[in-house]
């Protein structure tokens, strides 16, 4: 089987990771604080805490298991070949949708330069551009394509660093932040909860990093650095920037006749809102720009909509560049048929799959309204992530003598086999989220279970026309079928032969 190149350091897994997480910050925030209010930076805090567990699952099964493919490969070695593929076809429907999202967000930032990008359909044909762009940058190489998330996210990082810095020194608000916040009214608890499970899509895209790994050099030391660093920036970053908008933007009256008293807040009606969650609901960050003192407001407004526009640039990149890898690591296992795993003679890059997925999401975008979407790409990500956590514990049980780099701590004995406590409620968090999308969310929960059923179907016709058992492990090359993944004497790979 064809292998890819291990160009990758921890620079360009970094900026991958991060284009694809941080890029989410930009909406999510919004949404966020439109249901927790003035406590949106603690439901952060809470959903950051099953990031924390979820990046410290992938870490532990990326370095174990060094192959692209995240929850996917994961799941293949710990619960079998069928539930592999079904990880990984949730995982391809969130690359898909990023890509599409986060082009077509660019055309929204680039509106400040350029007005007619606001409008349809102009801000499309732009869209169809950028997604054009970054489709050939990753056809002619891993190396090309990451130097363009390398510097994006340097400036990106170094934007946020810098628009956080200033907005704490003229902008925050500590006594303000804490007056804001009274459980049970501002916000309510039912809306908190809810809050937290919207506050879970700033945290997805984690898994973008362990799809590259088979192009990392040494994945045993950069991936759990990378990781390290993602979380780092992320957290850091995510709260920086909620505190900062919620001293901008605080809670108030939604009408100002029912105020009671100003400090603390009081409304009669107990109608609270804030200019976060609403008039900036779709760009908090440009709301944040605009509430700076003169001139620095004037200044960093044309800064945000670079700094939006390239860290979306990142998530669009971030996003082929998973989709594609991941095909590449389906394919290799007979889940997907092996045209879209082909990799290109003198760029050595799985140029097929990179140029299906883009036109799919060009053809998302066409319509020009993907609100919806949104919904379904939540659907895809916590699904995946909840495998991805039951599969590390499978496998702890399944291969327990398996070489394992980073190991995740904090473990408890079941059945003589030590289980992380971080696997268990990241994975008990992320499903309770998934679950909460599809009781409420009638979009993401139609257009989800439609994608998962369209790829259940296609795997069992591929599957039957192949002659290739459902659940067994078939390496491309090999024809070899196995019941279950086998370890080598080392205990280091987990390979069918």
């Amino acid at each position: 089987m064809e292998r890819l190149r291990r160009a990758l350091t921890v620079p360009a897994l970094f900026s991958t990771g991060y284009g694809n997480v941080g890029s989410s910050i930009y909406y999510a925030l919004g949404v966020t604080a439109l249901y927790a209010l003035g406590a949106a930076p603690l439901a952060l805090v809470v959903a950051g805490a099953f990031f924390v567990f979820t990046v410290l699952t992938y870490a532990e099964a990326t370095v174990a298991v060094p192959e692209a493919g995240g929850a996917s490969s994961f799941a293949r070695h710990g619960l079998g070949e069928f539930v592999s593929f079904f990880a990984g076809w949730a995982t391809m429907l969130s690359y898909t949708v990023t890509i599409s999202i986060s082009a077509f967000a660019v055309s929204g930032y680039m509106s400040v330069f350029f007005p007619e990008l606001a409008s349809y359909p102009a801000n499309v044909v732009f869209t169809l551009g950028v997604i054009g762009l970054l489709a050939a940058l990753n056809c002619v190489g891993v190396r090309e394509a990451t130097t363009v998330s390398v510097a994006f996210a340097v400036l990106d990082l170094t934007t946020q660093v810098l628009l956080v810095t200033v907005g704490v020194v003229t902008l925050l608000n500590v006594p303000l932040l804490i007056s804001q916040v009274h459980f049970g009214t501002v916000p309510t608890w039912s809306n908190f909860a809810y809050s937290i499970s919207i506050a879970m899509v700033a945290y997805t895209g984690i898994e973008t990093i362990s799809n590259m790994v088979e192009e990392a050099r040494n994945p045993a030391q950069t991936v759990p650095r990378s990781y390290g660093l993602l979380v780092v920036a992320v957290l850091v970053l995510f709260m920086g920037i909620s505190v900062v908008a919620l001293s901008a933007m605080p809670v108030q009256c939604e009408h100002p006749e029912a105020m009671i008293s100003a400090d603390p807040i009081q409304c009669a009606d107990d109608a609270y809102t804030t200019d976060l969650g609403t008039k900036y609901v779709a760009d908090p960050v440009a709301g944040i720009a605009r509430a700076l003192p003169e001139p620095l407001n004037r200044i960093f407004e044309p800064i945000v909509a670079v700094l939006a526009s390239t860290i979306l640039l990142i998530a669009a990149n971030a996003g082929i560049m998973g989709v594609s890898r991941l095909t590449f690591s389906m394919g290799g296992y007979f889940q997907l048929p092996s045209f879209l795993s082909r990799i290109h003679r003198r760029f050595r890059t799985p140029y097929v799959s990179v140029l299906v997925f883009c036109l799919v999401a060009a053809l998302i975008v066409l319509p020009g309204n993907l609100g919806d979407i949104a919904d379904v790409y939540i659907f895809a990500a916590m699904l995946t992530f909840t495998l991805a956590h039951v599969s590390v514990i499978a496998m702890r049980i399944r291969v327990p003598d398996l070489d394992r780099p980073f190991r995740l701590g904090l473990g408890i004995m079941i059945r003589g086999s030590e289980i992380p406590v971080t696997a268990i409620i990241g994975g008990l968090g992320t499903f309770t989220v998934w679950l909460i999308i599809v009781v409420t969310r009638p979009f993401g929960r139609w257009a989800g279970l439609a994608w998962m059923l369209l790829g259940i179907g296609s795997y069992l016709w591929y599957r039957r026309r192949s002659g290739l058992p459902i659940n067994r492990t078939v390496r491309r090359g090999t024809r070899t079928a196995s019941a279950a993944p086998s370890t080598s004497a080392g205990g280091r790979s987990i390979r069918s032969r």
